[in-house]
């Protein structure tokens, strides 16, 4: 019996639609996403870690019963598992044989669930109850499952299962941050062991090291997606090799390269197994770049042509995103360490140890040069790109070296903007202003830019309110956080008391969380301290800030920023304004991003994209950045060069060094904050209302909500990199 037949027959019968909303997250993306589970039991909710499944398995029998016999509740799950179930309808044959279309099918009919694109990414980020995420390259792959579904495009995302998830973030007394890792329970997470027509645990083998792995598979629904999560847990291997997939970017170089296998090798071969033949491979950075070396393997065995010749067949059906705009992260190896995990690889590919290392190197005549993931499914995908428009040409430039025979704007490596799934990051609060003023299309997944044009129609008395409300909601949340955080830390009584005064809701309030590493600049804020204290504490004009984020654990310099910020946290001038919340996640992330009144990214240039301001636009906040990433195409002056839907922190100097470029961006910083952002706040008129800002706030969500959407992201990959030509079928 599968785990939700059994939770089925726990439920009493009224209630069991809840079952099958449980194993799908569809759920999270509701407007009625939080309530219909958190009003069972809503101290056990928050426990469980909003796990539906571990919810109501945790419930007591009598409470289910009262439920079950509530009325009104069970309109509500009625209501909801009817949706549920028209969602999964959609797009299927109805009794007279017609298709309810979606839009996918109607751009690409070459796609379909027998032949769909297979998104590998080394995290994915559906919710915060499935520990498999570190931060934004994983919430984007989430967010990317979530509108291929609503959009009806067939995808299937290929991931790992991390037992240990990624660490939990303590600060002890002194602000050091220390990791530790929980274990999962998976047997109590949304999500089911596929296993074969006799119950057995589905399993493919990987050869890692002159071991043989075995690894086992986990299916997540995603509405209308499937996410697959490999496995090597298991009794069968190797204690070392249980421990491939415990926990996510905590390991040395030759777990990262395990990991990479089991992912690339391992993903296409569970796929086959599965009886899923994609159409089209797309790798969400470079750690599942050898997959397409598994795919051409496979066809190898079909053909007598050479490795060339295939992988140039095999191309044609790879996509590659690449996130990193510094060549140095690319997720390199040594050629010993490649050698050692891959020696038996090559010859089933018909290569010599030269030409293997040469397709992952950047300079194929160097015997010294490091094996790189990027360049490898540089060389083996005919589709690249970046995640913006400024990140798409700085990739063309760092990457010129590959293609000598092309001028860098020739170089094959396009570029589409990064978007975020609305109906996960809007706050419900908002879900409801936008149906009341724009109608139940708002939330109708289209690329259309139209709908969002009535958001003048939102009185500004309503918009004001629902946002202060969700700031309200933000700063009692940081308060029990920073309260619990104090009382587990052993501080003193009047520290811990101190709590109740920290942040006003009436004071303007900036957000900046994201991972602490020393280009993201998190303590740009306080380069000048007291410029910093006569800004955020000024007697007429406040400001206040909350900050979250993580640092790697193998990062000391972003452990010592964070140590930095905890100290202004208790300065005596700053310990009102500055709040910090620990072990960031995405429920930290929902709270924030739609609670704050500005949200801060100034990362040393060049950013890839970032996706946290366009999350804030969705809710209302605005954005105050440097002219990078998503921002450089974000930012929309007005007609006299005015701030009109945020702000631009400083200029690019190209001879500046780091050093003074950091000096240049906090002097912007403190003008803007000082001289146009906190006067523009506090400007208020008979009503109370800061009419010009509000003014600013609808001109963010109708100039980005549009634009920086998943649903606009997923449809430019259907139309412009899975669509464009239908790659031939391959014979097997």
């Amino acid at each position: 019996m599968t785990s939700a037949l059994r939770l089925k027959a726990k439920l009493p019968t009224p209630l069991v639609a809840l079952a099958d909303l449980a194993y799908n997250y569809w759920w999270s993306w509701t407007a009625d996403h939080v309530s219909l589970f958190s009003s069972l039991d809503p101290a056990r909710w928050q426990s469980c870690g909003h796990n539906p499944v571990a919810l109501l398995e945790a419930v007591p029998n009598e409470r289910l019963w009262q439920v079950a016999e509530d009325p009104h509740y069970l309109n509500r799950l009625r209501q909801l598992a009817s949706e549920f179930e028209a969602y999964r309808r959609a797009g299927q044959p109805t009794v007279q044989g017609h298709h309810r279309h979606l839009w996918a099918s109607q751009v690409a009919p070459h796609l379909s669930a027998d032949r769909p694109v297979a998104y590998f990414c080394i995290e994915f980020g559906l919710h915060e109850s499935l520990p498999v995420y570190a931060g934004g390259l994983g919430v984007l792959a989430g967010d990317s499952l979530k509108s291929a579904s609503d959009l009806g495009v067939p995808m299937v995302g290929m991931g790992l299962l991390y037992r240990q998830g990624y660490f939990h973030q303590h600060l002890n007394r002194s602000g050091w941050q220390e990791e530790h890792y929980a274990h999962c329970e998976v047997n109590h997470l949304p999500m089911e062991l596929v296993r074969d027509e006799f119950g057995q645990p589905v399993t493919i083998k990987v050869d890692i090291r002159q071991r043989t792995v075995r690894v086992q598979v986990w299916r997540v629904q995603v509405g209308r997606s499937q996410l697959y999560l490999l496995d090597t847990d298991r009794s069968d291997n190797d204690s070392l090799d249980r421990r491939i997939t415990s926990h996510l970017y905590g390991g040395n170089p030759e777990t990262r390269l395990a990991q990479a296998l089991v992912l690339g090798v391992g993903g296409v071969r569970m796929l086959h197994a599965l009886d899923i033949e994609p159409m089209v491979y797309h790798l969400n950075a470079s750690h599942g770049a050898f997959a397409l070396l598994e795919v051409a393997y496979r066809e190898m065995r079909y053909s007598d042509a050479d490795f060339g010749e295939i992988a140039r067949e095999v191309s044609q059906r790879a996509v590659f995103t690449t996130h990193s705009p510094v060549s140095a992260a690319s997720n390199v190896f040594s050629a010993d360490l490649i050698e050692s995990f891959l020696g038996s690889y090559w010859p089933q590919l018909r290569l010599s140890r030269e030409e293997f290392l040469a397709l992952g190197n950047r300079r194929p005549d160097d015997p010294w040069d490091l094996f790189s993931m990027t360049v490898l499914a540089l060389r083996l995908s005919s589709k690249a790109n970046g995640v913006s428009h400024r990140h798409g040409e700085i990739c063309r430039e760092m990457w010129q070296a590959l293609y000598p025979d092309r001028e860098v704007a020739q170089v094959p490596i396009g570029a589409i903007t990064n978007g975020v799934h609305p109906r996960t990051w809007t706050a419900p609060l908002m879900m409801d202003l936008y149906q009341q003023y724009l109608g139940d299309s708002w939330a109708t997944p289209s690329v259309d830019s139209d709908r969002w044009a009535d958001v003048d129609k939102i009185p500004d008395e309503q918009l004001w309110q629902r946002h202060s409300l969700l700031k309200e909601r933000l700063i009692a949340y940081t308060r029990s956080r920073v309260q619990s955080a104090r009382q587990q830390r052993g501080e003193a009584a009047d520290e811990i008391a101190a709590v109740d005064h920290l942040l006003d809701p009436k004071v303007l309030t900036l957000g900046f969380g994201r991972r602490f590493s020393p280009y993201k600049r998190g303590e740009l804020l306080f380069s000048d301290l007291h410029r910093a204290i006569r800004i955020l504490a000024h007697a007429r004009r406040p400001i206040q800030i909350i900050f979250a984020g993580k640092a790697n654990p193998a990062d000391d310099e972003g452990k010592r920023i964070i140590q930095r910020l905890m100290e202004w946290c208790r300065h005596p001038a700053l310990r009102d304004r500055v709040a910090y919340i620990e072990d960031y996640d995405m429920a930290v992330a929902k709270l924030l991003v739609a609670g704050v009144d500005l949200w801060l990214s100034h990362p040393r240039r060049p950013e890839a994209s970032g996706t946290s301001g366009q999350k804030v636009c969705f809710n209302g906040g605005l954005n105050c950045g440097t002219f990078d990433g998503w921002w450089a195409e974000g930012y929309k002056p007005g007609s006299a060069g005015q701030a009109a839907n945020g702000w631009v922190i400083g200029k690019v100097n190209p001879d500046s060094d780091s050093d003074s470029q950091n000096r240049q961006d906090a002097d912007s910083l403190y003008d803007l904050l000082g001289k146009q952002i906190a006067p523009m706040y506090y400007q208020r008129d008979m009503a109370g209302l800061p009419r010009q800002w509000i003014a600013m706030m609808k001109a963010s969500i109708r100039s980005c909500a549009p634009s920086y959407s998943s649903d606009r992201m997923v449809a430019e990959y259907l139309t412009q990199m899975y669509a464009p030509t239908p790659p031939p079928t391959v014979s097997r």
